[in-house]
C-alpha cells in the first residue's frame, strides 16, 4: 500500500510538470479554433465585406470617413478591403482551401488600390503587401499541387508589385527612411497628397519592410523594393548609439536626429529587431545576423531584467525610462526561440502568462509590479505567438494549457454575436466596437498551429517564415536573384544539426536535418561565439522535463506575492454560474433577488420598459458590487448591438370587409424573422388570438393559429420566444401589442423588437408590434367582425394591387368618398412612424431596461465614465406633453366606426407627412 501512494504522489508530480495532452484533446481544441474563426471571418464577411474591417457590436463595416476618426488608428483603413487581404493565406492553412478561392476571386474583382486615400506606409506594407504576397504564395503551392487554383495566373502578385510602386514614393527622402504616411493615388507632397509634411517616424516603422520588399523583388525580378528597404535598415544601423548600440523610439527621416531616445522592445521599436533576424533566415545575408546580434546583446544587457523588459535611455542606457511596459513586446519570447535563447524566453512567457491569468487578456500597457496601466486590448496575438513558439521549442504541454487559456478567455469575454470585440477595459469586461484584421490573420495562425501536428496540415510550415503580421513567405526566395550566398575559399561552413521538430521553425536553408550556418575564416578556432550562429538542440538544453517548470515557479510566485491574484469570478453568494444580461428577466423573483445582492434596483417606467440603476455602495459584498458592474456593462452592449440596425416601420393593412385595404395601421419592426422590405407581396393571412396570449409557453390552441396571423400580448418574455412559440404552431406571421394602456405610436419612438441575445436565425415568420392605441383598433375590428384578414408589409399597399384587378368595394357609409380617397392616397406612401422622424427609434428587447446608470462611490472599482449612463436611445416623453387617456373596457367596446376612423385619419396624415419628407 505504501509503495501504490508513492506512485500516486509521483505522477501527481509529473502531471504537475505538464502532463502529456491527447491527440484527442488537441484534436478537439483545434476544431474550437476553427469554429472561431469561422464566427469571426463570416460574420466579416456577412455584414462587413468589403469594408476594411469589421464592427462587432454594430455588426457593421467599418468604412474611413463613415465613423468618427479614431487618429492614427485609422490610417491601416484603405478602402481595400483590409480585412480579407489580410486572412487569405490563414484560410489555407486552417484547410480551406475553396474558401480561399473563393477569396481570391473576390480580391481580384473588388479591391483597388488607387484610392485616393492617406495610409499608413508600416501598416500597408504588413497587413496588404503581406497579405497579397502571402496569398500569392499560397496559391502558387496550391497550382503546383495539381488539385486547386490551376486558373491562378500570378494576378495576385500583380496586384501587389502595383501595391509596392504606390508605396515607392514614400521612400524619396535623404535618408531613404519612409515618411510615414502615402496618398495611395498621389503618393506624398503636393496639395491632393495631402501628406508628406511629417517629419518624424518611428523605428519598426521604418525598420519592418524588408520582408515584404525583398520578396516582392524576387518574385517579381525587380531589385528596386528590396533595395529601398535596405536602406533604409542601413540607415537605421548607422543611426544605433554607439557605445550602447541600441536604438531610439522616433526618428527624423530627414536628419536622422533621435526624436524620442528611450529604447525597448515593445512598440515603436518591436518588429525592427524581429525583421533583422528574419531577413537573415528568409535571406541569407549574414549581415542582418551580425547586426541582430550585437543589438540583442544590448538588449540583455540593459533592457531584459528578467522576467521584465524595461525601456532605458540609449545614452544612459542604465537608467529606466518608465516603470511600465506596453503588450506588444510579448512577441519578444518567440523571437528568443527563434534566436535560441530558451531560458529568457520561458521566464518573460511566464511573467505574461500570470498577468494574463490576472486580467483575462494582456493589457495594452501594465507596471513592474503587474498592475493595470492602459486597460484596452485589442485582441493582440503577440502572447499566443510566443506559447506557441515555447511549444515548438520545448514539446512542454504546459504551452498547450496556456493557448486552452486563451480560447476560453476569448470565447467567455471577446465574443458578441457579430464577430469577436476588442476589450476597452480589461478590469470591467467592457467591449470596444472594433475586431482588427491582425485579428483574424495572426490570433488563429498561432492557436491552429498551437494545436496541430504535421498530418494535419495542408502544407509544411517550416518551409516559410512568418513575417510580423504572420504572412507565409517561402524560404525559396533565398535562392532567388540576389540571395546568391557566396562562400569564399578560404572559409569552412560549419552545419548544426537538430531533430526536425525542435526549435527555429524557419530554416534558411533546404536540408531538412541542417539549420543555420556560420562561415568561418579557415584559420579561426570554435568557441563559444560561434553558437550566436546556431540554433541549439533542446533536448540537450532540457536533459531534465523538470527544467522549464523550475524556471516558470519563481516566476509565479513573484507576480501572486506583487498583485494578489483575486479570488475566482462566482455569482455573489451563490456558488453559481453569473446572471448574463441576456438572461435577464424583469419578471423573474430570483434574477430580481440577484440584482439586489449586486446593488441594482429595477425601476418600471410608464411606457412599460424598465430602468436599472446601480449603487455600488448597497451591494452585500465587493465581489457583489463587481459582479453588478459587469452586468451592468453587459446590459448597455446588449442594448447597443440590438440597436445596431434602425430599421424603417412597417405596416399593418387591414384588407377585409368592410376596410377593403383602407386602413393602415403603423407597427414596429422585428430585428428578426422575415424582413419585409424583401418581400414584394408581404404576408396576408386572418388573424387569431394566441393562447396563452403571451405567447411565453407553448401555444394551447395550434389548430387555430395554424395558417393564421397571431396575436399576442407583450411581456412576461422576450420577443424571440414569443416567435418561436407561434411559428412552432404553425403560424405564418405575428402580432405584439402592447400592454401598457394608452401608450401610442403619436407619443412615442416608433418600437422595434430585438432578440434575445442568441442567434436568431431559426425564427423565420415575420413579427410586428403595435402600440396599445393601435392594437385596440385591431382587437375591435376582430371582436365586431370575427374574421379579419391584414396585410403585414413593408409599407401600404395600392388598393388596386391588394384586389388584383377585382373591383373595388364602395364607401363604408355614405359621405365617406373624401376619406376613400385620402386612404388610397396615403396608402401608396411607405408606412412610417407619426412622430416627428428626427425622433430616434427606442430598440428594447423584452424585459431590459431601457436606461443605465452606474453610481460608484466605491473607491475601489473602476471609474464612472467607464460605463456608458444612457441605453435607450430616446427618452420618453413626459405626460405633460401629450396625455393619452386609457379608455375603459365599455368604452372601448362601444366605440363606433366613425371614432375608428377618425384615428385612422390620423394615421394616414402621418404617412403622408412621411412621403414629404423623404423618408
Amino acid at each position: 500500500m505504501p509503495s501504490a501512494l508513492f506512485i500516486l504522489v509521483l505522477l501527481a508530480a509529473l502531471c504537475s510538470l505538464g502532463c502529456a495532452m491527447s491527440r484527442e484533446e488537441k484534436q478537439k481544441l483545434r476544431t474550437q479554433v476553427v469554429e472561431m474563426f469561422d464566427h469571426a471571418y463570416q460574420n466579416y464577411m456577412d455584414h462587413a465585406y468589403p469594408a476594411d474591417e469589421l464592427m462587432p457590436l454594430t455588426c457593421r463595416g467599418r468604412v474611413r470617413g463613415l465613423e468618427p476618426s479614431r487618429g492614427d488608428v485609422d490610417d491601416a483603413l484603405g478602402k481595400f478591403s483590409l480585412t480579407l487581404i489580410d486572412t487569405l493565406d490563414t484560410l489555407v492553412l486552417l484547410n480551406k482551401t475553396t474558401e480561399f478561392e473563393a477569396a481570391v476571386r473576390r480580391v481580384l474583382a473588388d479591391v483597388r488600390l488607387d484610392n485616393d486615400i492617406v495610409v499608413s506606409v508600416f501598416e500597408t506594407n504588413i497587413r496588404v503587401l503581406g497579405g497579397l504576397l502571402g496569398g500569392h504564395s499560397m496559391a502558387v503551392m496550391l497550382k503546383e499541387d495539381g488539385q486547386h487554383m490551376q486558373w491562378y495566373r500570378d494576378e495576385l502578385l500583380h496586384m501587389a508589385k502595383d501595391l509596392g510602386l504606390r508605396l515607392l514614393p514614400a521612400f524619396n527622402t535623404s535618408s531613404g527612411l519612409p515618411y510615414p504616411r502615402v496618398n495611395l493615388k498621389y503618393g506624398v507632397r503636393g496639395p491632393e497628397a495631402r501628406t508628406g509634411t511629417e517629419t518624424d517616424t518611428c523605428t519598426a516603422c521604418a525598420g519592418t519592410i524588408i520582408l515584404e520588399f525583398a520578396a516582392l523583388s524576387r518574385f517579381t525580378g525587380d531589385p528596386v523594393f528590396e533595395a529601398h528597404a535596405r536602406r533604409a535598415l542601413d540607415f537605421l544601423w548607422e543611426k544605433r548609439q554607439r557605445n550602447s548600440n541600441l536604438v531610439g523610439t522616433t526618428i527624423n527621416i530627414h536628419s536622422g536626429e533621435w526624436v524620442r531616445r528611450d529604447s525597448g522592445v515593445g512598440a515603436g521599436i518591436d518588429s525592427y529587431y524581429e525583421y533583422l533576424l528574419k531577413a537573415y533566415v528568409l535571406l541569407g545575408d549574414d549581415q542582418f545576423l551580425h547586426r541582430f546580434n550585437i543589438h540583442y546583446a544590448s538588449i540583455m544587457k540593459y533592457i531584459s531584467q528578467p522576467p521584465l523588459l524595461l525601456d532605458v535611455h540609449i545614452h544612459k542606457p542604465l537608467l529606466p525610462a518608465r516603470t511600465w511596459m506596453d503588450s506588444l513586446l510579448a512577441f519578444f519570447p518567440g523571437l528568443q526561440v527563434l534566436k535560441g535563447d530558451i531560458r529568457p524566453a520561458i521566464e518573460t512567457h511566464e511573467m505574461l502568462y500570470q498577468v494574463t491569468k490576472k486580467h483575462n487578456f494582456l493589457p495594452e500597457a501594465f507596471t513592474t509590479d503587474f498592475r493595470v496601466h492602459w486597460a484596452q486590448h485589442p485582441l493582440r496575438p503577440e502572447f499566443a505567438e510566443s506559447t506557441y513558439f515555447l511549444y515548438k521549442a520545448t514539446g512542454d504541454s504546459y504551452y498547450l494549457e496556456a493557448g486552452r487559456t486563451i480560447l476560453d478567455n476569448l470565447n467567455r469575454f471577446a465574443r458578441v454575436p457579430c464577430g469577436f470585440a476588442a476589450m476597452k477595459d480589461v478590469r470591467t469586461g467592457s467591449h470596444e466596437d472594433r475586431m482588427d484584421s491582425f485579428f483574424l490573420a495572426e490570433m488563429f495562425k498561432y492557436l491552429f498551429l498551437l494545436f496541430a501536428d504535421g498530418e494535419d496540415l495542408p502544407f509544411d510550415v517550416e518551409d516559410y517564415v512568418f513575417t510580423t503580421e504572420a504572412h507565409l513567405l517561402p524560404l525559396s526566395l533565398s535562392t532567388a536573384p540576389r540571395s546568391s550566398f557566396l562562400v569564399p575559399s578560404n572559409t569552412t561552413v560549419i552545419f548544426s544539426t537538430i531533430a526536425s521538430n525542435e526549435t527555429c521553425p524557419n530554416r534558411p536553408v533546404s536540408n531538412r536535418t541542417f539549420y543555420m550556418l556560420k562561415i568561418l575564416e579557415s584559420e579561426e578556432e570554435l568557441d563559444d561565439s560561434n553558437f550566436d550562429w546556431t540554433c541549439p538542440n533542446t533536448r540537450l538544453l532540457f536533459p531534465d522535463p523538470a527544467f522549464p517548470h523550475n524556471l516558470r515557479e519563481p516566476i509565479r510566485s513573484v507576480v501572486d506575492k506583487s498583485c494578489p491574484r483575486p479570488a475566482p469570478y462566482r455569482e455573489p453568494g451563490m456558488g453559481t454560474p453569473p446572471l448574463r444580461a441576456q438572461d435577464f428577466m424583469a419578471n423573474n423573483p430570483e434574477h430580481l433577488e440577484l440584482l439586489r445582492r449586486m446593488g441594482v434596483s429595477l425601476i418600471h417606467l410608464k411606457d412599460g420598459r424598465v430602468q436599472l440603476v446601480q449603487h455600488a455602495t448597497q451591494a452585500v459584498s465587493p465581489i457583489a458590487a463587481e459582479d453588478g458592474i459587469r452586468f451592468m456593462q453587459e446590459m448597455m452592449e446588449l442594448s447597443s448591438q440590438q440597436q445596431k440596425e434602425q430599421l424603417p416601420p412597417r405596416a399593418i393593412q387591414i384588407v377585409s370587409h368592410p376596410f377593403y385595404g383602407r386602413v393602415v395601421l403603423t407597427a414596429g419592426p422585428a430585428q428578426f424573422g422575415t424582413d419585409l422590405s424583401k418581400s414584394t407581396t408581404g404576408v396576408r393571412g386572418f388573424v387569431t388570438i394566441a393562447e396563452p396570449y403571451t405567447g411565453c409557453s407553448e401555444i394551447t390552441n395550434s389548430e387555430y393559429v395554424q395558417g393564421h396571423i397571431a396575436l399576442l400580448q407583450r411581456g412576461q418574455c422576450m420577443f424571440a420566444e414569443k416567435a418561436r412559440h407561434i411559428q412552432k404552431a404553425g403560424a405564418i406571421g405575428g402580432i405584439v401589442i402592447d400592454d401598457n394602456e394608452g401608450s401610442s405610436s403619436d407619443t412615442a419612438p416608433l418600437f422595434q423588437m430585438a432578440g434575445d441575445g442568441r442567434s436568431t436565425e431559426d425564427i423565420t415568420l415575420p413579427l410586428l408590434f403595435l402600440f396599445h392605441k393601435e392594437g385596440n383598433i385591431l382587437q375591435e375590428a376582430l371582436k365586431e367582425y370575427r374574421e379579419v384578414e391584414v396585410l403585414l408589409s413593408d409599407k401600404a399597399r395600392d388598393r388596386a394591387a391588394i384586389f388584383k384587378g377585382k373591383a373595388l368595394p364602395g364607401s363604408l357609409f355614405e359621405g365617406s368618398a373624401d376619406i376613400v380617397n385620402e386612404a388610397e392616397e396615403g396608402c401608396q406612401t411607405e408606412a412610417t412612424t407619426p412622430t416627428s422622424f428626427g425622433q430616434s427609434q427606442s430598440n428594447t428587447a423584452e424585459s431590459e431596461g431601457s436606461e443605465v446608470i452606474s453610481s460608484k462611490e466605491d473607491p475601489d472599482t473602476s471609474p464612472a465614465e467607464d460605463v456608458n449612463p444612457t441605453v435607450s436611445s430616446e427618452p420618453v416623453k413626459k405626460d405633460s406633453e401629450k396625455k393619452v387617456e386609457p379608455e375603459s373596457d365599455a368604452d372601448s367596446n362601444s366605440q363606433s366606426v366613425d371614432e375608428l376612423l377618425a384615428d385612422w385619419r390620423e394615421d394616414l396624415e402621418a404617412f403622408r407627412q412621411m412621403e414629404k419628407d423623404e423618408l
